[in-house]
């Protein structure tokens, strides 16, 4: 076992918010510890931060990645306030607070009392448009079916049809789940997406009850007032990143970077960089996308779950408008597009609605999502087609055909990881088998339990917890 006083080096490969947060939970435990380490982090990108990209342009605060994060998980917040950067923290804006759904061509506000797609106040659901009577009476016989718990892991899709009818989950389901995922319902795996809609079956006999449950205890927790479901920083995601960097500016970080081989050693390991220089690792924490991943650790191992794991690509068109020529009015956050509607575009967000810092008063900003499972040459599309479809879309849904004074394309290829029925079962098997031929080298991030920043920042801390562990014991 080590002294106290030993130095460790650990190697973060990856400087995405996985990434970011081992390497800064590492620093700060080590601390409180009393513990000397060196951290060293390599990524291949020239920037950090990942999918998380925020853009200042003429008074807009554009996110070209991820927009905001599930107020409900904690590990999010929790690192603001490690960083100090809670004030910084803004929820939506209260008076568009509705969301819509479209049905042959028709945008529907989503009935009150959804979880998740669940409908937890019956009397608004009985009142939708968006599910007829015969589909209405399959989602409430959820209540009299009981527990039918499976002893293995299944779709997601297959789950909640079983549960509530093949009609709630096409209508209202899945444009909210699988946008979540861009992934096919059907393919998805329970345990590895929503878990707890299995938990809420083996406990209440139902996911309407148990939904109905847990979402009391949430206002519980908030002495009755409903949270904000998504939160953002006034100043864009960007802020996190940034203040993350600052914390970091006394580790070795290594942008532009890619780490081509790891070696074990007799005594830890020895990583090669692309720039013809290498470093000597104690422990290795792998925060990269499962291919990337997968050409470090196959060498030694024999699994083939970061082989076999599919990702999906995915564009995001921010549109931006004089509010004087924009002629279309809307009173929501935004609207979700199943796929069996055929356009191009699985939702679209008011930005500016939803949130108040985003754009100057005189101005409007959308930001239409493209790509999913089963779409994948919407995103291929040349710039100005693009643009054009996601205008095309957004005309039939809302009226809209003020011309934008610009757009902003991103397109996240090969970002969105599949979790397919089996996901955690070969996650374990993968992790039992490299923890024999590589101690002290641990993967995680996106791919393996949870691809929203929260999850991730989660994982980034365990794995810093697990490392540490991992190295005191050496």
């Amino acid at each position: 076992m080590r002294s106290a006083e030993s130095i460790d080096t650990i190697v973060i490969i990856g400087g995405g918010i996985s990434g970011l947060s081992s390497a800064f939970y590492l620093r700060k435990m080590a601390k409180e510890q009393g513990r000397n380490i060196h951290i060293e982090l390599v990524e291949a990108e020239s920037r950090l931060g990942g999918k998380i990209n925020t853009l200042h342009r003429d008074g807009f605060v554009i996110e070209k990645g991820p927009d905001s994060f599930l107020s409900r998980k904690l590990p999010i917040i929790e690192l603001a306030h490690d960083l100090g950067i809670e004030q910084e923290l803004v929820p939506t804006n209260k008076k568009a607070a509705k969301t819509y759904i479209m049905k042959n061509g028709k945008l529907h506000e989503m009935p009150k009392g959804l979880t998740l797609g669940i409908p937890t106040s019956i009397l608004p659901f009985l009142a939708t448009e968006l599910v007829s009577g015969q589909g209405k009476l399959e989602a409430l016989a959820d209540l009299l079916k009981g527990p039918q718990p499976k002893a293995e892991d299944e779709s997601l899709g297959g789950f909640l049809s079983r549960r509530i009818g093949n009609e709630i989950v096409s209508h209202i389901a899945e444009p909210l789940l699988a946008g979540i995922y861009a992934g096919d319902l059907h393919k998805l795996s329970l345990q590895a997406t929503f878990p707890q809609f299995a938990q809420y079956e083996k406990e209440h006999g139902s996911i309407i009850m148990g939904s109905r449950y847990s979402r009391a205890q949430l206002a519980e927790q908030n002495k009755g007032k409903p949270p904000a479901t998504f939160m953002t920083f006034k100043n864009g995601l960007s802020t996190m990143v940034e203040a993350l960097e600052k914390e970091l500016s006394d580790i070795s970080i290594h942008t532009s970077t890619k780490v081509e081989s790891l070696d074990k050693q007799e005594h830890g390991y020895a990583l090669k960089l692309s720039n013809g220089n290498s470093l000597r690792a104690d422990a290795v924490i792998v925060t990269t996308p499962a291919r990337a991943a997968n050409q470090l650790l196959q060498p030694h191992i024999k699994s083939t779950m970061l082989a076999d794991m599919r990702y999906v690509s995915v564009a995001n068109v921010v549109l931006a408008f004089d509010k004087a020529s924009f002629d279309a009015s809307f009173d929501g956050s935004g609207f979700l597009v199943p796929r069996s509607e055929g356009l191009r575009i699985t939702a679209c967000t008011w930005t500016s609605n939803k949130w108040l810092h985003s754009a100057p008063d005189d101005k409007v900003l959308l930001r239409c999502y493209v790509g999913h499972s089963e779409d994948q040459e919407s995103v291929k599309l040349e710039d100005e087609a693009l643009v054009a479809a996601v205008r095309e879309d957004v005309e039939k849904a809302i009226g809209l055909q003020a011309e934008p004074i610009f757009s902003e394309i991103t397109r996240l290829n090969h970002s969105m990881p599949q979790y397919a029925v089996g996901h955690l079962q070969a996650i374990q098997s993968m992790r039992i088998e490299l923890n024999e031929k590589l101690p002290g080298v641990w993967v995680t991030g996106a791919a393996f339990h949870g691809v929203g920043l929260p999850d991730c920042i989660r994982q980034g801390k365990e794995a810093a917890e697990l490392m540490l562990d991992f190295i005191q014991t050496q």
